[in-house]
């Protein structure tokens, strides 16, 4: 048998439920125009400002070498730059992470103390598919023909990898400014030696697109 409500009480009801659809519509109506006046900013994507020059210069006394800083311009961003010790690898190495113009990215590693194992680790072993000229030198290419790829340049002591997803002509552009910082610094081991860097003053914050 149904429970039977009394009419009094069903009125009571009715009322509360109607209270609070009319007090939710009062709080949406009041919140709406503080809204609609407060767009949601338009961003694409998080994008630090990393000072690559100034860190590389930080980096250069524990390096042995000054550290590459490519003058990219405003096409290239750097989302990261480091010095990384090499706890892991045995591989000291400075690190830049770069974001290109056409949102992809392409990570650069330099060392002083590349060897066959590390080389293959950074290249995530591709196979060597031919060279690439890029800034007037003549760069490893390899393709794991899954659209990572390196390029990879030994000069003036210290091997250069760059690796990502990133088109040809990015790499080659990228490249091109690799070379110049390059031929504008002096070899590894010729600078004179300089105090190490103050811990932390080699890293840029990391962004989330990292390698």
């Amino acid at each position: 048998m149904k429970p039977v409500i009394a009419a009094a009480a069903a009125k009571r009801a009715n009322a509360s439920v109607m209270g609070m659809i009319i007090a939710l519509v009062v709080s949406i109506a009041a919140f709406l125009p503080i809204v609609l006046m407060n767009p949601s900013p338009k961003t694409d994507g998080y994008r630090p400002n990393v000072n690559v020059s100034a860190t590389a210069q930080n980096a250069a006394g524990v390096a042995g070498f000054t550290p590459v800083a490519a003058d990219t311009g405003d096409t290239f961003r750097a989302n990261y730059a480091r010095w990384e010790s090499g706890a892991g690898s045995g591989v000291p190495a400075w690190e830049v992470g770069y974001l290109t113009p056409k949102e992809s990215f392409i990570a650069l590693v330099q060392t002083r103390a590349a060897n066959p194992t590390w080389l293959l680790q950074q290249t995530k072993n591709a196979p060597v598919t031919g060279t690439r000229n890029a800034g007037g030198r003549d760069w490893e290419l390899r393709d794991s023909g899954k659209g990572e790829k390196s390029m990879v340049l030994t000069e003036r002591g210290t091997t250069v990898i760059l690796s990502g997803s990133a088109t040809l002509e990015e790499f080659s552009a990228l490249a091109t400014a690799v070379v110049k910082s390059l031929e504008s610094n002096p070899p590894a081991g010729a600078q004179p030696s300089t105090p190490a860097p103050t811990p932390g003053a080699t890293v840029s914050p990391s962004a989330a697109s990292t390698k």
